[in-house]
């Protein structure tokens, strides 16, 4: 065997053992991130989709929906808990995330924002969810507003936190197209699950929080290993990667929505800015009222929990819910 074909034949036996090992060790990562976080909800079966929801407390309905890469628990961790006394909570794991199915019952991905509102809307009927409050963080924002459009008459009121509700200008991130490529998603996410340091996870985590300072015990609270997992960060990728068209479609159906809508975003928030997003929608909607958080960044859920249950509180009564 000529010397060249030798060494193609070593690379290549190398590169079969690295995968492997890649694969397993992600697969390790990813047991031990679900036995040390399992669902802390329901799991609903709806036409053959598992969906994963946290119901707590009694009184008028509020559906929680969570961001880009998270789960539900961003809102257990104190949302929830600070609601329950005077609302029906009902937390969903959006597709992809937590412990709901990324793809539907025939394989096709659960992605656009108006294909997740329905299958959670058909969730939400199964817990005789009754025109409820709407509440969306970032990429759950454009869920909530699709949930209105779905479902106009029988949605009482939308709250967006941080809502990645608009067209933007300019290229995401290339880690979103390269993790939702084929090559980058049988080779570059296991590697991720597999590799990646939890050290610097948190340090990612904390970016998102600035510029103020996540709190201590979040990343436990959230579940950050979950996270990690590679079916997450693949449905992840890709419906980051595919909203722009959805919003920009949606967002010439929003002046039909009246329904109130509270719109709170900090102006500190350079991951979905408030002058792309929550501001130009403010002009759109004939019911909104919106928050302006001084200082603030992409977390106003945790930086300034009392407005947020303030502002809740607002919308529920606009609805005539209190």
């Amino acid at each position: 065997m000529p010397l060249v074909a030798k060494v193609m034949f070593g690379f290549l036996v190398l590169l079969a053992v690295a995968v492997a090992l890649t694969y397993w060790r992600a697969g390790q990562r990813e047991a031990a991130a679900e036995a040390a976080y399992p669902p802390s909800g329901q799991l609903l079966d709806v036409d053959g989709v598992q969906v994963h929801v946290h119901v707590s407390g009694s009184g008028p309905d509020i559906v929680l929906l969570h961001g880009a890469g998270g789960s539900l628990r961003d809102f257990t961790f104190d949302l929830v808990e600070r609601l329950s006394d005077r609302y029906r909570v009902i937390a969903f794991d959006r597709p992809g995330h937590g412990y709901t199915d990324a793809f539907d019952a025939a394989g096709n991905p659960i992605s656009s924002p108006r294909d997740q509102a329905a299958l959670l809307q058909a969730a939400a009927k199964q817990l005789s969810v009754t025109r409820p409050l709407v509440l969306g963080h970032s990429f759950g924002g454009s869920v909530a507003m699709a949930w209105a459009l779905e479902q106009p008459q029988d949605t009482a009121g939308i709250i967006l936190l941080a809502g990645a509700t608009m067209p933007w200008p300019g290229e995401l991130s290339a880690s979103y197209k390269i993790n939702s490529s084929t090559l980058g998603s049988a080779l570059v996410v296991p590697a991720i699950t597999a590799w990646v340091p939890m050290s610097y996870a948190r340090k990612v985590l904390a970016g998102i929080f600035t510029p103020q300072t996540m709190p201590q015990t979040y990343p436990e609270g959230f579940g950050l290993p979950m996270a990690l997992r590679r079916g997450l960060l693949r449905a992840n990728a890709r419906q980051v990667n595919q909203l722009r068209p959805y919003v920009v479609e949606m967002s010439a159906l929003y002046p039909s929505l009246t329904m109130p809508v509270a719109l709170i975003h900090g102006t500190a928030d350079d991951i979905v800015p408030l002058v792309v997003h929550s501001g130009p929608l403010s002009t759109l909607l004939p019911n909104a009222e919106l928050t302006v958080l001084d200082g603030v960044g992409h977390m106003p859920q945790h930086a300034v929990p009392d407005r947020i249950e303030a502002a809740i509180d607002r919308t529920a009564e606009r609805a005539g819910l209190r």
